[in-house]
């Protein structure tokens, strides 16, 4: 896991770091357009809360919460930035080639296996229903 230190140019970019691992290019099948109504207008249109509304457009990633995927393998391909939450992503292939995305367990890297089930073992990055824990 290489780490990428700023050049110093500004006291906030002093120490920053940044990890190199981390890809932004989503898959084109797990993302779908946000439609952000609103921007602080009411339904005639009319700016109601002031201060609000601009800021880069976003794409939303679809997440896989469920993890219903039982007993098949699946491999971290890349690690991704969510622009819609405070967490990174990652993108699974699964065995059967479907792909999807899951929250990034912490210290999970590139080329780990995960895998959920009633059967599997406790390790970080696998999922277990609440009675098999």
């Amino acid at each position: 896991m290489a780490i990428h230190l700023y050049k110093t140019s500004t006291p906030s970019t002093r120490n920053r770091t940044v990890d190199s691992q981390v890809k932004s290019n989503p898959r084109n099948n797990l993302i779908y357009g946000q439609h952000h109504c609103g921007k602080g207008r009411n339904a005639r249109g009319i700016i109601t809360a002031r201060h609000r509304g601009g800021g880069h457009k976003r794409l939303y990633r679809k997440i896989d919460f469920r993890r219903n995927e039982k007993d098949l393998y699946g491999r971290i391909v890349t690690i991704e930035y969510d622009p819609n939450r405070n967490a990174y992503i990652c993108l699974i292939h699964y065995g059967d080639g479907e792909k999807r995305y899951i929250l990034h367990p912490r210290g999970a890297i590139i080329g780990d296996t995960i895998v959920s089930g009633t059967e599997v073992p406790i390790k970080m990055g696998n999922a277990l229903p609440l009675s098999a824990v």
